[in-house]
């Protein structure tokens, strides 16, 4: 079984509004999948729910294939699930050194990835010292020294100067290539095109599953509805 991850037919409403309606998000191993839409269609809120941030109203999440009556963030991040969410991840009140061994405690796996995201002259600064590309390259360091086996990553790209992206899709694509199920959301499409193994488009509150990059630039509702003048 390859899917690790299956969030599948998610609802989820906040007052009387459904953001999302029968959505379904999967994660498989060794593969860098993104999930498209415009804002506000829901994309965010799919992500929390799989990452058990948010509980849904409908639907299910099989981790590691058992079904979660309940999805319980702590409990997923044991199993090895890491969520990256949009907003910043490290904590001010400690290094990035100190923030990576609370991660991990191995010093071999976090030189080596400080190393390989080009954050060592960095390590013992806090996070407030670092520009928006060194700290979410801080962060997803933060993630790799978990050893994750799935990782869902919110906008890891927004903000960043557009060398700093290429050199973290450049990373995705390793963690996903070395046998971790990672999902990416972002508006960096002509980037995330030429990287990502699998497209999942989320539109009206609902998904619909494109296929490999070039499949999914030859979809007419894709292109017409979501890509439009964006290219790619």
């Amino acid at each position: 079984m390859r899917e690790i991850l299956v969030a599948d037919s998610i609802g989820k409403r906040y007052a009387n509004r459904w953001v999302l309606h029968s959505a379904t998000l999967r994660a498989t191993r060794g593969e860098l999948r993104a999930l498209l839409g415009r804002n506000g269609a829901g994309k965010s809120t799919l992500l929390r729910v799989a990452a058990g941030v948010i509980q849904p109203d409908a639907g299910t999440v099989r981790f590691n294939g058992v079904a979660r009556e309940r999805v319980r963030m702590p409990q997923l991040a044991r199993e090895g699930l890491c969520f990256v969410p949009d907003r910043e991840l490290l904590s001010n009140a400690f290094t990035v050194r100190q923030q990576l061994a609370f991660a991990g405690p191995d010093g071999k796996l976090i030189a080596s990835t400080a190393d390989r995201l080009e954050i060592s002259s960095l390590i013992d600064a806090r996070p407030f010292e670092l520009s928006s590309g060194e700290r979410r390259r801080a962060e997803i360091a933060f993630a790799m020294v978990r050893r994750p086996r799935c990782l869902l990553a919110d906008e890891p790209l927004r903000n960043i100067s557009p060398i700093d992206a290429d050199a973290l899709l450049e990373v995705f694509k390793d963690i996903a290539h070395n046998g971790c199920a990672v999902v990416l959301t972002g508006h960096e499409v002509p980037a995330l095109l030429a990287a990502v193994d699998h497209v999942t488009w989320c539109t009206a509150g609902t998904t619909y599953e494109m296929g490999p990059p070039f499949m999914a630039r030859t979809d007419e509702r894709f292109v017409r509805d979501y890509l439009g003048s964006r290219g790619g």
